[in-house]
C-alpha cells in the first residue's frame, strides 16, 4: 500500500542537497508524517464531535492546517495547483512561518498534542533545500492516511525499516536503534502484564516501549475497552534528550497504535534522584541507556555516587525510580557491564543490597537467551547463571559482574549491545 511511497520519498531526498544521510531521511520524513497524522487526527475528532452534536476547536490555526498550506484541494478533491505553494514560496512559508508558529506551542503534560508539537519543532529544522522537491514529498505523503488499522499497521512496519536502516548507516545512527530481536527477547523475559507501568529513561526510537505494547496486545481481540484505555494512557512512559530521537520515538509509537505517547523531551540525568517520590516510580524499566564519559560535575551533583560515566548515572536513576517489587532490565554495551541491581539504598557512596538474584545473560549478537532452568528465549546459548550479592559496595558488585563476563567471553570485553542483566527487585521494602 505505502511501500512505494516511502521509496519515492527517499529517492526525492537522495537528490536534495540538504539531506545526505539516512538520519536526514528519517528526520525529514518524520516531521512531515507527524503533521499529516495531526491533520487526520483533527479531522477524526471533528467528525466525532459533529456526530455527538458538539463543536470542535482545532489545535492549529487555519493557515497552518495541512489542507491549507500543504495540499489545498479543489472542488473535486484534487490538489488545487492555483493555491498550492511551490518552489521558493513553499520553502519560505515552511522556514519563516510554519516552523516558528509550531515552536511556540507549550504544554506541561507530555500526553497532549500541544506538548508534542512544541517539543518536536523546538529544535528541528527543515533541511529540504529545494521547495520543488518538498512539494513532491508533500504530494506523496498526502496520499497516506492514519485512520484505519491496516494503514497504521503497514506504515509502522515501513517506519521500523527506516529506523533500522538509520541504525546501520554509521555516523551516530546506532544511538537510536537497538536490534529488535534482542528487544523482543528482553520483553519476553520480563513478561509485563496489563496494569504495569513501563518506563525507558533513554528511549531513543522507543523500541522497548513499542515491543512491550505489541507483547501486551498479542491477543487484542480479547482485551476489554478499559484494558486498551490503560495501555493507551497509563502504561508507557519515556524520556529522551535528543530532538531527532524524540520525534522518531513519537512517530514510532503513534504508528504502532499508541495515540498519545507519554514521552518527555528532557535530560533524564538533569533530574536529582533525591527528588524522586513513590508516585514517580514505575513497575518495569526497559532500557538501553547511552554510555561514555564526559558528564559534567553539575549533572553529577544529582547522584550519590559521582562519576562522569553516563551509564553509571543512568544505573543510579533506574534503581531509584523502580517501584518495590518491580522488574528492571537494562541492555548495556559499555565495557563495564552495568545493569540493574536489586533493592538499593545509597550511603556514603555505597549501594547496599538486599539478597537478590542477579541473572547475567551474555548473548552473541541479537536473540539468543535461556534462563538458568533452560527455558529458551530466542535461539542460542546462555553463558552465565545466577550470582547472589548482599551489602557490598557498588563498585565491587559491578567489578564482579564484569569479571564474570570477561571470563565467559574468553578474556575479551563484552561487545556493544550484547550484555543483558535482568534483576528482580525484592518486594518487601522500597528504597
Amino acid at each position: 500500500m505505502f511501500e512505494q511511497s516511502f521509496k519515492n520519498i527517499d529517492n526525492i531526498l537522495h537528490t536534495d542537497s540538504g539531506c545526505g544521510t539516512e538520519l536526514d531521511y528519517v528526520e525529514q520524513t518524520s516531521w512531515i508524517l507527524f503533521l499529516k497524522y495531526l491533520d487526520d487526527l483533527e479531522e477524526d475528532k471533528k467528525k466525532s464531535a459533529t456526530l455527538s452534536g458538539k463543536s470542535y476547536e482545532y489545535i492549529l490555526s487555519p493557515e497552518y492546517r495541512w489542507n491549507n498550506w500543504a495540499c489545498p484541494k479543489n472542488g473535486g478533491g484534487k490538489l488545487d495547483h492555483n493555491k498550492a505553494l511551490d518552489g521558493d514560496d513553499l520553502k519560505e512559508f515552511v522556514n519563516n512561518k510554519l516552523f516558528p508558529y509550531l515552536k511556540k506551542f507549550k504544554a506541561e503534560d507530555p500526553n497532549t498534542i500541544e506538548y508534542k508539537i512544541g517539543e518536536i519543532f523546538s529544535e528541528l529544522k527543515n533541511k529540504i533545500s529545494s521547495g520543488y522537491k518538498l512539494r513532491e514529498i508533500l504530494n506523496v505523503v498526502d496520499d497516506m492516511h492514519f485512520r484505519l488499522y491496516e494503514e497504521k499497521h503497514e506504515l509502522s512496519h515501513l517506519y521500523e525499516a527506516k529506523i533500522k536502516n538509520m541504525g546501520n548507516a554509521g555516523r551516530n545512527g546506532g544511538e537510536y536503534y537497538t536490534p529488535r530481536p534482542l528487544i523482543k527477547t528482553i520483553v519476553k523475559v520480563v513478561n509485563p502484564k496489563i496494569g504495569d507501568t513501563i518506563y525507558d529513561g533513554a528511549c531513543g526510537s522507543a523500541g522497548f516501549l513499542v515491543e512491550a505494547y505489541k507483547f501486551l496486545t498479542e491477543n487484542q481481540a480479547k482485551l476489554s475497552s478499559s484494558q486498551m484505555a490503560t495501555l493507551q494512557t497509563k502504561t508507557f512512559y519515556g524520556k529522551e534528550i535528543k530532538s531527532l530521537a524524540y520525534i522518531i520515538g513519537i512517530m514510532n509509537m503513534i504508528l504502532h497504535g499508541i495515540e498519545a505517547p507519554n514521552i518527555r523531551h528532557t535530560n533524564t540525568l538533569a533530574e536529582n534522584i533525591n527528588d524522586i517520590q513513590e508516585k514517580d516510580r514505575f513497575d518495569i524499566i526497559l532500557a538501553n541507556p547511552p554510555f561514555g564519559a564526559g558528564i559534567g560535575r553539575e549533572i553529577q551533583q544529582n547522584f550519590p555516587i559521582k562519576t562522569g560515566e553516563t551509564a553509571f548515572l543512568f544505573l543510579q536513576h533506574f534503581i531509584k525510580i523502580l517501584k518495590a517489587g518491580g522488574k528492571e532490565l537494562s541492555l548495556e554495551g559499555t565495557g563495564m557491564a552495568l545493569g540493574m541491581l536489586p533493592e538499593s539504598t545509597y550511603e556514603e557512596g555505597r549501594a547496599d543490597l538486599e539478597v537478590g538474584d542477579i541473572l547475567v545473560l551474555y548473548t552473541d549478537g541479537i536473540s539468543e537467551c535461556r534462563s538458568p532452568a533452560g527455558e529458551e528465549f530466542g535461539t542460542g546459548r546462555i553463558v552465565r547463571a545466577v550470582r547472589r550479592l548482599a551489602g557490598r559496595p557498588a563498585g565491587e558488585i559491578l567489578g564482579a559482574i564484569f569479571s564474570d563476563l570477561r571470563e565467559f567471553t574468553g578474556g575479551a570485553d563484552p561487545d556493544d549491545d550484547r550484555t543483558v542483566l535482568i534483576i528482580k527487585r525484592p518486594a518487601e521494602r522500597a528504597s
